[in-house]
């Protein structure tokens, strides 16, 4: 990849634009690709081989619109995809769980780590394999409601705090969670409050960005420009994008017909 290439970054809806936040703070001078897959949004309750599907044919477009690099800023996607990915393209393609991984073990201290996620990050075992490999002793809860509540704006309501308490009052000893979905940074308050000062959180999407500043190179490609590929309704982006902090740039609307066409053989993409 050269230094003046643009940076594609995608999740199953607007999740992953905390993560887009981190990488252009991290490579301000950057141009970025960023699709939402919002028409094929959750992934998380889908069958993997259908992710790996859809994450193939984003991967394929972005790349034919010139990204040199892909961020796949989807914890689903990454669990079941990326290495699919990183060997079908001639580009580097990162991923968001060993980043959160990374930061777990820096801020362990005494080996027992939880992870949450969607339904599908969760089974897939992707995290809980690799924190094991490390040492630790790992407990993992599903949360598949929790990115509904952020995108209905109630992350900080008393629902939320109810359903934090639903999912994690029963959590074992541990003194640091991994917030496996790129949605529940904006949890991280009531998490926080449900579980007391004593649990660290962490989230992957600071940690991977440094690694794309360490590895790309240090002059300005770009003019920090983005543009958003939007596979459902953009107005409805737009409105869900600003719940979680906003959206900068163009918004284009993307027919998943536009996307189909970039299907590997053998692969089933259907919805």
């Amino acid at each position: 990849m050269t230094s003046r290439g643009l940076i594609g970054v995608f999740d199953s809806g607007v999740g992953g634009l905390t993560v887009l936040k981190a990488l252009r703070r991290a490579l301000p001078h950057h141009d970025f690709l960023y699709l939402g897959d919002t028409a094929r949004v959750p992934y998380g309750r889908k069958p993997p081989e259908m992710v790996r599907g859809f994450a193939h044919e984003i991967t394929a477009f972005l790349v034919d619109r010139g990204a040199a690099a892909i961020m796949v800023a989807c914890n689903t996607a990454t669990a079941v995809a990326l290495t699919d990915l990183q060997n079908a393209f001639d580009i580097p393609v990162w991923g968001v769980i060993n980043p959160g991984v990374e930061a777990a073990a820096r801020a362990t201290r005494s080996g027992r780590v939880g992870v949450i996620g969607t339904r599908g990050a969760i089974a897939s075992g992707a995290y809980q394999r690799r924190l094991e490999a490390c040492g630790m002793t790992v407990w993992a809860q599903a949360c598949p409601m929790f990115v509904h509540l952020v995108e209905e704006g109630l992350a900080d309501s008393p629902e939320a705090e109810i359903l934090a308490r639903h999912y994690l009052g029963a959590h074992p000893d541990i003194d640091t969670l991994i917030l496996g979905c790129t949605h529940y940074p904006v949890l991280a308050p009531v998490i926080g409050r449900v579980l007391g000062p004593g649990v660290t959180l962490v989230e992957s999407a600071s940690v991977a960005a440094e690694s794309l500043r360490i590895t790309l190179a240090a002059d300005a490609p770009g003019h920090g420009r983005i543009t958003h590929f939007v596979t459902g309704d953009p107005v409805a982006y737009e409105h869900t994008a600003h719940v979680i902090g906003g959206v900068d740039g163009e918004i284009v609307a993307l027919p998943i017909s536009e996307l189909k066409a970039y299907s590997p053989l053998g692969v089933s993409a259907s919805r």
